[in-house]
């Protein structure tokens, strides 16, 4: 795997989330505060252009449509914005969406059309957002049965109207977000043929008991992942019994189809991890950090406890330094960079203020 590009947006300051404008000349990221900063990259580095500052509580969800150029965001205050681009004033303007909930918003995300947004929340409901041209304004409709938690995760099916949740009552749903007027009918083989909204197309529990920290549709959307809190990412095909990879270290909060039969997923350990269909069977195939490694020497304790205490001496603070490029928490990744519908790049950020571009060596063969 070539050297990432590494980023320091922040010192010691995490970032919740981000998103990448169309070209990848700007990146939006929440510095786990109230406001969205829009850095641009000018001479290989990133500098700050706008700050958007609507929203009074910490900001949850950010998500940037490529070919319209709006920004949604969410946030714990309960609303969000759809943000669009004023040329003349050279400036980015907000419009509040009535989300209609009463606990905070935790994720946002557009359908692959950009005429929807889904926002997910600690109210027990999924808001779908879409914009009404007779009232000039972006309304929402409730997905809320059978949701028993808050929902933590969201991802579009490729057609636009199906779309997969995961939450803290320990279950990955698919729903339909089928919205009169805006959306065509169509059926699916593999989720069903009729799809009013709200319908429930398939439920899929965690294998373990843990709450669903993240969810994905692959690229033909036939095809599901979750990661739950009990270190183990879960696939089914369509409404078959599901594969369970238990990863044996700390949570994935974060995945997403390189391809139609890879995943990438990030968390807790800090470094991104590579999953595999080979030979029938989903697998973790390897790190995509693997650090540096480092000589050891015959008294390895001694070795050790020197370096501890040089580290201690030289930081004042007693910290630990990781052997992996991101030093806490990755909180997000998202495609960078695609081939056909296969992800060639791809981007993450943590806990440790860093924004990282990774680069896949090739095609993973099933």
């Amino acid at each position: 795997m070539a050297s990432p590009e590494v980023h320091q947006l922040f010192i010691g300051q995490p970032i919740t989330c981000h998103a990448f404008n169309k070209d990848r000349t700007q990146v939006a990221v929440s510095p786990n505060n109230h406001v969205v900063e829009i850095y641009e990259k000018v001479a290989g580095s990133w500098a700050l252009k706008h700050t958007l500052d609507e929203h009074d509580r910490l900001v949850t969800g950010i998500d940037w449509a490529p070919e319209t150029n709006r920004i949604v965001t969410c946030s714990q205050d309960r609303n969000a914005y759809v943000w669009e681009w004023n040329a003349a004033q050279r400036k980015w303007v907000p419009t509040l969406v009535l989300l209609r909930i009463n606990r905070a918003a935790t994720c946002v995300k557009w359908s692959p059309k950009e005429n929807k947004f889904a926002v997910a929340s600690g109210a027990r409901l999924i808001s779908v957002g879409y914009f009404e041209a007779e009232n000039n304004w972006w309304i929402c409709k409730h997905l809320k049965k059978p949701l028993r938690s808050t929902v933590l995760s969201l991802d579009w099916h490729p057609d636009n109207i199906l779309l997969i949740a995961g939450s803290a009552d320990m279950q990955a749903r698919v729903f339909s977000a089928y919205i009169k007027g805006v959306d065509k009918t169509t059926s699916y083989p593999v989720w069903g043929e009729k799809f009013p909204f709200n319908t429930v197309c398939g439920e899929f529990p965690a294998p373990s008991g843990g709450w669903v920290h993240s969810v994905a549709f692959a690229p033909s959307g036939n095809r599901i992942a979750w990661a739950a809190h009990d270190s183990t990412i879960s696939i089914a095909d369509g409404l078959n019994a599901p594969q369970t990879v238990t990863t044996g270290n700390l949570p994935i909060v974060s995945l997403i189809f390189a391809s139609e039969t890879s995943i990438i997923g990030v968390g807790h350990d800090c470094v991104p991890y590579l999953f595999a269909l080979r030979g029938g069977q989903w697998v973790l195939v390897e790190k995509l950090d693997q650090g540096q490694k480092k000589a050891v020497g015959g008294n390895t304790a001694m070795r050790m406890f020197q370096q501890m205490d040089s580290r201690a001496q030289q930081t004042g603070s007693g910290g630990v330094e990781l052997n992996s490029i991101h030093q806490n928490t990755i909180t997000c990744v998202r495609p960078y960079a695609t081939s056909g519908e296969n992800v060639t790049q791809f981007s993450t950020t943590g806990v440790d203020g860093k924004l990282v571009i990774w680069k896949l060596s090739g095609p993973v063969s099933a």
